[in-house]
């Protein structure tokens, strides 16, 4: 069960890049922390570490830790547009639970 990238994460990715003039990637990662055990983290950046996976669709690359796979086997990687704001947001079945925020889960 690998990490996927939905086309709407996609598409906000690239849009960023276009915007800076810049190719750039969407770094998950997962932090020890939060109000649940865990949170996730988010940055974009240029450069791949040498042990990320790649995970890319229609252009665009999301780039995940070895360390941060394990907790994110099957997850989704999503981008949302709600009235309360835009965010990415990881769909994940291995969390058992989360806080109110989305960002903090637990295993």
């Amino acid at each position: 069960m690998d990490v996927t990238l939905s086309s709407q994460a996609a598409r906000r990715i690239q849009a960023i890049g276009q915007a800076e003039g810049r190719d750039l990637m969407l770094r998950v990662a997962v932090d020890g922390g939060g109000c649940s055990g865990f949170q996730y983290r988010f940055d974009l950046v240029e450069n791949a570490e040498a042990d990320d996976l790649k995970i890319q669709k229609d252009g665009a690359t999301a780039l995940v830790d070895s360390v941060s796979l394990a907790l994110l086997k099957g997850s989704e990687i999503d981008f949302v547009d709600e009235l309360a704001g835009a965010e990415f947001r990881i769909h994940n079945p291995n969390a058992k639970s989360s806080c109110g925020c989305g960002v903090s889960f637990s295993i």
